[in-house]
């Protein structure tokens, strides 16, 4: 396999909010009011820049039909009661019709897959791939399919609701309640209340008429053959019409020639549904990739021997180890990278897919996480790239360092981007510039971070070290003045390439670091008599280096919130 093809970088699009150029868009505004993403926005030009920026897979959440306040019924889209539907535009989580697409994201609603189909022969035409985000574990509480091919039967038509569980229910049901919405949203005269007997259960497995706002109480829990109400036991013999119904939806997607599925709450579905269907998947198009949202790491063997996932999100891990130091919080401890290839993700490091954003996190900038240190990426982001072989991703804006200090609707100011509601993205759409992509509306700051991630994008796919190359953790041989609370060290090697990574987390101080390279590490690289140079500083750039205090023992002076990659020679 090629460099190019080995390692993914991933650039996640909250679709909607991608392409939108509304500047003044008015709290829990409609798509009219505070526009909207088209998939003509996703643009040759727009292709070309993001390929060339170094990106090889597009993440696009958002794109499968889900729940809204907007009003699509004249182009076959059932309404949606508001009270059910978090926020203008709705969770993208909230499915309503597995086999459509957002009517809101086409120029014409009406061809609205059609566009998407060109837009997806587009990405391929500019050597990208697509994610598209599946969602197994649950779907919105309205779900009604108009575009279901012939022969397809909606889930929980043939359910019996007069019981909790049956092996063939697509739902849990909560016989002789009423549903309770926890969520009163602005309705007008002629809006009735809505409705649901018997309830059903709630997303986040709230076996509940009565769930609260901060549940997922906008979508209904579906049954894999699992009786929760009875101390789990397990059905799974004959195979659950869920399984069935969700190997058709994916069959689907993959013959409309997507390139992979980022699996949402894999781990609320069972392995044994995963085991099922990703290989009769894969027996279509096996270059088919599966990404599995997981967050339990005990899990982690299970769903990638078992399950057949080519990766899973370390988010538990490494996340939230390079967070910890990021913010400088007392506790915080390089040792905690250590803990995550050792006792985590072990012999399958390479395939964890490594991340500092995305759509459930805070921005790295938000006042609730690194503020105004923007830098602070620096080290934490190299390590999220070079740490292990696998992907890793990027959330859009990331790369300016976007604030997301908003209040756009459904969500108040949570230092996230929001996914609910129809808004812009205030530094990501300076760049858009409309539809110019470059840096000439950015501040200094935002392109100086910028030109970060493209050296970083742009070094990580050259480098065959970093591709495919060994992983060897320096820190266990260190001597006691070795300051490992702040730096952390590592090898990357092949036969071609070997480099060391040095990583200073100290937010304010420059740290003087002698590293030793144990005779087990130039035995495994094949070379015992090895120079040193310094290939790579990534610094922020108010900060000068003094590249004259290194020399060929490897002891260096290294300035904060810095990395050096040194290769041998």
């Amino acid at each position: 396999m090629s460099n190019e093809t080995h390692k993914l970088i991933i650039y996640q699009m909250m679709f909607h909010l991608w392409g939108n150029t509304t500047t003044n868009p008015q709290k829990n505004g409609d798509s009219i009011t505070n526009g909207t993403t088209k998939f003509n926005d996703v643009s040759n030009k727009a292709l070309k820049v993001l390929h060339d920026k170094g990106f090889t897979h597009l993440y696009t959440t958002g794109i499968i039909e889900h729940a809204t306040k907007e009003d699509y019924s004249k182009y076959g889209c059932s309404l949606d009661h508001p009270s059910i539907v978090k926020g203008s535009c709705g969770s993208p989580f909230a499915v309503k019709d597995y086999y459509d697409v957002n009517p809101f994201l086409a120029n014409k609603p009406e061809n609205r897959l059609e566009e998407f189909k060109l837009m997806v022969e587009r990405i391929h035409e500019n050597k990208l791939k697509i994610i598209l985000d599946f969602v197994p574990n649950h779907l919105a509480r309205n779900y009604q399919s108009d575009k279901k091919p012939e022969g397809v039967t909606d889930f929980g038509v043939d359910d019996r609701n007069d019981v909790t569980f049956s092996p063939q229910n697509n739902f849990y049901y909560l016989p002789g309640t009423e549903f309770t919405v926890p969520y009163q949203a602005e309705i007008d005269q002629n809006t009735q209340t809505y409705v649901e007997i018997p309830a059903k259960a709630s997303g986040n497995n709230v076996f509940s008429s009565q769930p609260t706002i901060h549940d997922w109480f906008e979508t209904v829990k579906l049954n894999y053959g699992i009786d929760y109400p009875n101390n789990g036991h397990i059905h799974f013999d004959p195979i659950p019409d869920t399984w069935h119904k969700m190997l058709e939806v994916l069959t689907y997607w993959t013959n409309f020639g997507v390139d992979g599925f980022r699996c949402d709450m894999a781990e609320m579905v069972p392995v044994e549904f995963w085991a099922f269907v990703i290989p009769k998947i894969k027996s279509i198009n096996p270059d088919l990739i599966f990404i599995a949202e997981i967050y339990q790491p005990s899990l982690y063997p299970d769903y990638i021997y078992k399950g057949h996932f080519d990766y899973l999100y370390d988010k538990v891990g490494l996340y939230d180890s390079l967070r910890s130091l990021m913010e400088q919080k007392h506790d915080a401890h390089t040792s905690a990278i250590t803990k995550v290839w050792q006792q985590e993700s072990g012999e399958f490091s390479n395939k964890m897919l490594r991340f500092l954003e995305n759509h459930d996190e805070t921005r790295i900038n938000s006042p609730g996480f690194a503020g105004d240190n923007i830098w602070s990426t620096i080290p934490a982001m190299l390590i999220t790239a070079t740490l292990h072989g696998g992907p890793f991703m990027i959330y859009f804006g990331q790369e300016f360092g976007e604030k997301a200090n908003e209040i756009e609707g459904f969500n108040e100011a949570d230092d996230r981007t929001t996914m609910f509601d129809f808004w812009r993205v205030d530094s990501h759409q300076r760049w858009l510039n409309n539809g110019a992509f470059n840096q000439e509306l950015l501040t200094s700051q935002e392109k100086e971070l910028d030109l970060f991630y493209q050296h970083l994008f742009k070094f990580v796919k050259e480098s065959n070290a970093v591709q495919i190359g060994q992983f060897f953790d320096l820190q266990y041989v260190q001597r006691e003045s070795y300051p490992s609370k702040f730096i952390y060290s590592y090898l990357r090697y092949t036969n071609e390439e070997k480099l060391l990574f040095v990583n200073n987390f100290h937010s304010t101080e420059s740290i003087y670091v002698e590293i030793i390279i144990p005779d087990l590490a130039y035995e495994l690289m094949g070379h015992y008599n090895i120079n040193w140079e310094i290939q790579h500083v990534f610094t922020p750039p108010t900060v000068v280096y003094d590249k004259h205090k290194n020399s060929n023992k490897i002891s260096l002076e290294i300035t904060p919130n810095s990395s050096i990659i040194l290769k041998a020679i």
